[in-house]
């Protein structure tokens, strides 16, 4: 036996007018394309690499003291993507990172940290796929030295 009842519907308006049919090829959130520039990755990663205990600074000696004088002119403004190079692809970012760390935590401890952090805020933020976090270790700040970039302002402006 076959069923033959019929529901209740009303007829379809044509295609034109139907809210249910998008125009313009597909969903919206699929028209159109996005990139990211290579510095807001950065900027990203240099935030997520800094919230690491144990990571004390970022870039090289030369990069911090020049980025300390660079600090002190108006308008210069810490740098956040110091010590950080981002490649950046249509779906993937490789990150090179350079950083100090604290005397007496362990590096491999903390170099697993700041690639777990980069790696979630910069795909939770960006989407692309983080391929690859090279951290290179340039310093061990100790206890005693004179910290780079907090040296004691100038008395005169």
């Amino acid at each position: 036996m076959t069923d033959t009842t019929h529901r209740n519907r009303p007829e379809s308006p044509d295609k034109e007018s139907s809210p249910l049919v998008k125009r313009g090829g597909g969903a919206p959130a699929t028209r159109g394309r996005t990139t990211i520039a290579d510095g807001v990755v950065e900027k990203i990663a240099g935030m997520a690499t800094r919230d690491v205990v144990g990571v004390h600074a970022m870039g090289s000696g030369f990069s911090r003291t020049f980025g300390a004088v660079r600090d002190r002119v108006p308008g210069g403004g810490k740098s956040v993507t110091r010590g950080v190079k981002a490649e950046v692809g249509e779906s993937q970012t490789a990150l090179d990172l350079e950083i100090v760390v604290d005397y007496g935590v362990s590096i491999s401890d903390v170099a697993r940290d700041v690639r777990e952090n980069v790696v979630a805020a910069v795909e939770r933020m960006t989407g692309l796929e983080v391929v690859e976090v090279n951290i290179a270790v340039s310093d061990v700040k100790l206890p005693d030295e004179a910290d780079d970039e907090d040296q004691p302002e100038p008395r005169l402006q």
